[in-house]
């Protein structure tokens, strides 16, 4: 299990691009994943997450504050803000910039743990920073949502709270515990939970092409760029950030990828819960999510080739 584990994540672009090719050119083969099922698959991902998380990969916020704190701020800040600069340069309309917006408020999502350790990147600092964000988004994703479009669009930030606890914080504390209480049993578990996430995120594609195949194919080229640029500037932006803290190449690497990798699921769960009368504010995020799955794969390739040097 442990090698269909390693290969599915070696492959995990492919594999998600394949699905969701299938899925926008053939619509009819996924309709029958129902749209309500994207929160109870998000809420497999976000489990499986708590299941290898141990109380020693937050205690990393005490060994480490600095790096974890960096990243944290780089996350909520660089992320937004180049949503919201490419949706008004670009002139995109109201339902497609709520689109933009939550994927760039979102936090990191756990693909960019998977790209840090192909990269040869520091694994437990991306690990570490995925959970203090996601720890932080059910707090600060509809505060800055609410920020960023508060002229545009009625933003009700209570029922996202709501979402993200529901979808996110509750299945990660779930998953701790379990991990906790039953850590013999979960161990046989961890194997199996890499196709497992890679399995979700699939049908998390391919359920949103598949409903949204005429927006998709509608929105125009200018979608694409923008959640292509979005992704390829977090990356850089992230660099850079680390480069200003002098930090050394492994960090640099898990603190890049960690701000361009966003949880889009969670984006097109919000899209859909908190801006039900805006149907196409679920295509950044579901374009996105099959866009950095491959670029984050194409990116570790070239990361693994970098030294090690530390920083001076």
């Amino acid at each position: 299990m442990k090698k269909i584990s390693l290969f599915i994540g070696k492959y995990m672009a492919w594999i998600v691009l394949a699905a969701a090719a299938l899925a926008l050119f053939v619509p009819e083969s996924g309709m029958w994943i129902q749209t309500k099922w994207i929160n109870y698959l998000l809420m497999i991902i976000m489990l499986g997450m708590g299941l290898t998380l141990k109380l020693s990969d937050l205690a990393i916020v005490f060994a480490r504050p600095k790096d974890v704190i960096t990243g944290c701020l780089a996350q909520f800040i660089v992320m937004p803000l180049l949503a919201f600069i490419l949706g008004k340069l670009f002139g995109l309309e109201n339902d497609l910039l709520v689109g933009v917006i939550l994927v760039g408020t979102c936090p990191g999502g756990t693909a960019s743990n998977v790209i840090t350790y192909l990269s040869k990147g520091d694994t437990a600092l991306s690990v570490g920073m995925t959970s203090i964000n996601t720890l932080l988004a059910p707090l600060l994703t509809p505060l800055l949502t609410y920020l960023f479009l508060r002229t545009s669009v009625n933003v009700d930030v209570k029922s996202m709270f709501l979402s993200i606890v529901q979808v996110v914080v509750l299945p990660i504390g779930l998953g701790l515990l379990i991990n906790k209480l039953f850590k013999k049993h979960t161990q046989r578990l961890v194997d199996a939970l890499p196709a497992v996430s890679v399995l979700s995120i699939c049908l998390i594609s391919v359920s949103v092409v598949s409903h949204n195949n005429e927006r998709i194919l509608s929105a125009g080229a200018v979608v694409f760029v923008i959640v292509i640029l979005h992704n390829l500037l977090g990356y850089l932006c992230g660099y850079l950030v680390a480069c200003a803290c002098r930090m050394d190449t492994p960090r640099k690497k898990a603190v890049a990828i960690e701000i361009g990798m966003q949880n889009s699921g969670l984006a097109v769960t919000l899209a859909a819960s908190a801006f039900p009368s805006l149907p196409m504010a679920a295509v950044p995020g579901a374009i996105f999510s099959v866009w950095h799955n491959i670029s984050g794969a194409v990116l570790a390739a070239i990361l693994r080739r970098t030294d090690d040097k530390p920083a001076k």
